[in-house]
């Protein structure tokens, strides 16, 4: 008799061989068919020869013989009464694990079936996708007959409900987009379970048991009973099976990668499946918009039969209850269809999105499918009609719901039909980056996100209010990142010219176009303005005011800069981002008013704190404001810590230190008497804590005494620094400004803990980048960099070691990337010779290698 030692043996060469069949892994289907085949060979051969009165069968994707390399064996013990038979449960699990087949098992009885049905929804899925492997037949098919009987009408609707209520929690976790740069294969929107899903509500409904015993997997037999149904056609079939399996494919891929099951397919791993399965030195880009086409396909398809259930099932609306909105479609409550079945021209189809935003409704299945298999047969053809134009035009001039609108013409392939420019936008991303989405979901979401604006009382929503033409507003942003897939870098240029191009072929007028090319130009400048320069210096205010032809220019700029962060993750958009930007509007457009230099601008809000009543008059409050010629502290600091700052100054404490919450950070001041490398020790005291500097400020008196102000966070938790941390903080800085913290030797000692946590934290490919730029009064150097806890310490000591002062640093956070802006002058107290950049910029980059 075989032993359970020789079958794990023989199982785990037989598993291995499959495996390294690099002919069969090129078909994921028959590579999932074969494993799910194998395993079921072998428990076969595990427990042959014992009596069964019960039944053992597949559940999951080992019943629908999808199988992935280190996926689950989920198998069901299935009884019609468990009573006296948990002996036999546990010795044939135990014999399974002996043997090497590593199961994880549930053991249902027919009284199961009711009870799951109202208290457990994902394991009654389960009740009717299993596959019989071993065991008592006659037991199977009466659990089988069961299964669905105790189900009237009624249940399976709530039930289906409850499904639909299951996936929109699977797409809030997981992402609702099927354009996540960094998807769960199986769960994010476009995944694997969006057609599982797809085929559990066609099992609910129909009362089918879709699993077969022919060597198929079940997804190919769904898709052949829903064509064979005349629900989809060949075209569709083949599209829907061959983009799964590609999903398929990626899992099984993922799994035999990292041996073990792995969902997530994180950039690293998409460039190393890439290059395995494409050829050309873009082969990781051109493999990402398969794969993301894929998913738009099943998510699309999901979506489709999803609206398919929820009609045949809800309750159905009077037909004199319908609405003729032309010729072509009618309106039955929020649904639109074709009035009578007819093939639909592109301006038939830009009509029915017209009506679709108008209307706030949505298109039922036939009418979906029917614009789907249109599209496809369009996007060879130029769309020249002036209809196609003008309700194009009209849709982008609703009252509401433009983002929604646009959104689902892409989602069927409409969008990228009719502007062949943002075609090339679609599925495309940028790898190691701190974007979330491919640049056309992004697009688009930038759209939906400033539409929100109308509810929104802050000063954004205002001004989003105010606006009348707002279809130049949402051109702008359509077209913002057109030209990425040519260029990212200068893409704001190319962009201009290609909305050049675009607007004219749409019919819009010369100063419509001028002023989309104005903000697709300047898109990224507010931004970079604001989070890496001083706002507080004249210079920079002058240069930024100049870029304006009117104040609509800057109110629309303003609009689509919001709308391009606040789309580009749901992390990036922050309270202290909103700040910045909105001053730097504020002045800007104060400015623009009042016709006045960024130096009159700064000197009256000097004045107006001098002499207003929040200080007293003739005061060592007053002095100490007038002290500092960085007006920057007065909107930093309130009055009261301001005074609180002077009381500490006039003790004549040697060091102050102040804490407090705010915006989401901590913020550390520090005050001192300035010297040589202060700066950087205190950025050495800050990261030796285990804290995250995301901004620091530096303001100076003229009597050389220092304000440094700086937002942290806890490295680990990214949270507010717990008060009870505050001492220890407190006293490493004191002892840094006295130069007797040993910060080098407590960085060394504390960096090789840093360093094993963020190789698992932070795999993006970052580029070293240093830059500088000419300034009035100061050299600017930006250093792009790999966010690392203890990286602004060690930059502001190199600079120190290469005779740098600094008077002021700004640092930009983008997910795991930094730009650090400093503000400096060589020891001579000059800006710092071209001939110098060089070596700098060799020094900081080793620096940063160093660290990495």
């Amino acid at each position: 008799m075989i032993t359970s030692d020789q079958i794990r043996k023989q199982f785990a060469l037989a598993k291995e061989n499959l495996l390294n069949d690099e002919e069969l892994g090129k078909d994921a289907f028959k590579l999932s068919i074969n494993y799910s085949l194998l395993v079921e060979e072998y428990i076969h051969r595990a427990l042959t020869g014992k009596k069964k009165n019960y039944v053992i069968a597949s559940t999951g994707s080992f019943s629908r013989r999808e199988l992935s390399p280190y996926s689950d064996i989920d198998i069901m013990f299935i009884f019609s009464n468990i009573d006296g038979n948990e002996e036999v449960i546990k010795e044939s699990v135990t014999h399974l694990w002996n043997c090497g087949i590593e199961v994880s098992h549930t053991v249902r009885e027919f009284s199961d079936i009711q009870r799951f049905i109202t208290e457990d929804l994902h394991s009654y899925t389960q009740f009717f996708e299993t596959r019989f492997i071993l065991g008592d037949e006659k037991t199977y098919l009466e659990w089988n007959d069961k299964v669905f009987k105790p189900l009237d009408e009624g249940k399976k609707r709530d039930l289906i409900y409850e499904f639909f209520e299951d996936n929109y929690k699977r797409h809030k976790k997981y992402g609702g987009s099927s354009k996540v740069l960094e998807p769960n294969v199986k769960f994010t929107a476009g995944g694997l379970r969006d057609l599982h899903f797809v085929e559990w509500m066609y099992s609910l409904k129909n009362n089918a048991i879709l699993t077969d015993q022919r060597e198929i997997t079940q997804t190919e037999s769904f898709l052949r009973k829903l064509k064979k149904d005349g629900i989809l056609n060949a075209v569709s079939t083949t599209r829907v099976l061959q983009s799964y399996k590609l999903i398929l494919k990626i899992r099984n891929e993922l799994h035999v990668l990292n041996k073990r099951k792995v969902d997530r397919f994180e950039f690293a791993d998409q460039e190393r499946i890439s290059k395995k399965l494409k050829k050309g030195e873009d082969a990781w880009k051109d493999f990402m918009k398969s794969y993301f086409e894929a998913t738009n396909v099943i998510h699309r398809f999901f979506k489709t039969m999803a609206k398919r259930f929820d009609e045949e099932i809800s309750n159905p609306i009077s037909e004199y209850l319908t609405v003729e909105l032309d010729d072509t479609f009618v309106q039955k409550g929020n649904i639109i269809a074709v009035n009578e079945h007819k093939e639909l021209s592109f301006s038939d189809i830009l009509r029915a999105f017209y009506y679709r935003g108008k209307y706030n409704a949505r298109f039922n299945q036939q009418l979906r499918s029917q614009i789907t298999e249109s599209v496809l047969e369009f996007e060879e053809e130029e769309f020249t009609e002036n209809t196609s134009s003008v309700f194009f035009r009209e849709i982008l001039k609703l009252p509401g719901n433009v983002g929604t609108t646009l959104y689902v013409m892409n989602q069927l392939g409409v969008l990228g039909a009719y502007l062949p420019a943002f075609k090339e936008l679609v599925g495309f991303f940028q790898p190691g980056v701190y974007h979330c989405y491919t640049a056309d979901e992004h697009t688009l979401i930038a759209i939906e996100n400033v539409e929100k604006l109308q509810e929104d009382e802050s000063n954004l929503g205002r001004i989003y209010h105010s606006l009348e033409d707002k279809d130049i507003l949402y051109l702008a942003i359509l077209l913002h990142d057109i030209a990425k897939p040519i260029s990212v870098s200068g893409h704001e240029i190319i962009g201009a010219e290609i909305a050049n191009t675009v607007m004219n072929q749409l019919g819009y007028e010369e100063s419509e176009i001028e002023m989309v090319q104005f903000l697709v130009r300047n898109h990224l400048v507010m931004e970079q303005v604001a989070f890496r320069r001083n706002i507080n210096d004249a210079a920079t205010l002058d240069n930024f005011c100049s870029i304006f032809p009117s104040l609509k220019a800057l109110d629309l700029l303003y609009l689509v800069t919001y709308a391009d962060l606040s789309a580009v993750s749901p992390v990036i958009w922050t309270n202290w981002k909103s700040d910045l930007l909105q001053q730097l509007y504020l002045k800007t457009r104060a400015m623009l008013q009042e016709k006045v230099s960024g130096e009159e601008l700064l000197y009256s809000d000097v004045i107006k704190a001098i002499e207003g009543d929040a200080f007293p008059k003739d005061s060592a409050v007053k002095s100490h404001v007038e002290s500092i010629s960085d007006l920057s502290y007065l909107h930093h600091f309130s009055h009261e810590e301001i005074n609180e700052h002077v009381k500490e100054i006039e003790s004549g404490a040697h060091v102050s230190v102040f804490f407090k919450d705010e915006s989401g950070f901590t913020n550390i001041t520090v005050i001192a008497k300035d010297s040589p490398s202060l700066l950087s020790r205190l950025c050495g005291a800050i990261a030796i804590n285990d804290l995250n500097i995301h901004d620091a400020k530096i303001f100076t008196r003229k009597d050389g005494i220092v304000i440094d102000s700086f937002n942290v966070t806890d490295y680990r938790t990214h949270k507010l620094i717990d008060e009870s941390r505050y001492s220890k903080i407190e006293n490493d800085i004191l002892l840094a400004v006295d130069k007797q913290l040993p910060i080098s030797k407590e960085f060394s000692r504390v960096q090789s803990k840093w360093w094993r946590i963020e190789s698992k934290l932070f795999k993006r490919k970052t580029k070293q980048k240093i830059e500088f730029e000419e300034h009035d009064k100061y050299t600017i150097i930006d250093v792009y960099a790999p966010d690392r806890v203890g990286l602004l310490y060690q930059i502001t000591k190199k600079m120190n070691e290469l005779g740098l002062s600094i008077f002021f640093a700004k640092i930009a956070t983008k997910s795991d990337d930094v730009v650090d802006a400093f503000y400096v002058l060589d020891r001579r107290g000059q800006k710092v010779s071209e001939n110098e950049y060089h070596l700098i910029s060799h020094e900081l980059t080793t620096t940063i290698e160093e660290m990495i």
